[in-house]
C-alpha cells in the first residue's frame, strides 16, 4: 500500500496543508467535473500559495470558478490527507506576488531557487501566476 497519511486531526487544516510537501488542487471544468494536480504550496499568513503557467488550465478554470479542494498529496497526487473546500483567486498586486514568492522560498529553498532561475533563463518567469488560497471557513 502506499505512506500512511500524514494529517494530525489537532493541527489546522492550513498548518497541514502548509506543511505539505505536495498538495493536490482540484479545479473544476464549465462542466462540475474536478480536475485534479499535484503542486507545491506555502502559506502566506492564512492563505496558501500556489504559482504555476498562467497560460495553465487551472488558471483558466480557477478564472471561471473560484471553487477548489485542496489535499495533501505525494508528488504524483496520491493522496495523504483530506480534502478540504476553499476558494483561490489569482494575485494580481505586485507586492502580494512578492509576499507569496518569498514563502515559496522559505519553504523549498533551493528547490525554488533552481525552478526561479530555470525560469528566467527560459524567459517563462514573467508568465507565472500566483494562486491564493482561502480555505473555507468550517476549517
Amino acid at each position: 500500500m502506499g505512506a500512511k497519511p500524514r494529517y494530525d486531526r489537532a493541527m489546522s487544516a492550513i498548518d497541514a496543508l502548509g506543511r505539505a510537501q505536495y498538495v493536490n488542487l482540484e479545479t473544476f471544468r464549465k462542466n462540475g467535473t474536478g480536475v485534479q494536480t499535484p503542486v507545491w504550496v506555502a502559506r502566506d499568513g492564512d492563505e496558501l500559495v500556489i504559482f504555476t503557467n498562467g497560460d495553465s488550465y487551472k488558471v483558466k478554470r480557477l478564472r471561471r470558478n473560484p471553487n477548489i479542494r485542496i489535499a495533501e498529496c505525494n508528488v504524483r497526487g496520491v493522496l495523504r490527507g483530506p480534502w478540504h473546500e476553499g476558494t483561490g483567486r489569482l494575485v494580481e498586486d505586485e507586492a502580494a506576488k512578492q509576499s507569496g514568492t518569498r514563502a515559496l522560498h522559505r519553504k523549498y529553498g533551493w528547490q525554488m531557487t533552481l525552478a526561479d532561475w530555470g525560469a528566467r533563463l527560459r524567459g517563462s518567469k514573467k508568465n507565472w501566476a500566483f494562486i491564493v488560497i482561502r480555505l473555507g471557513t468550517d476549517e
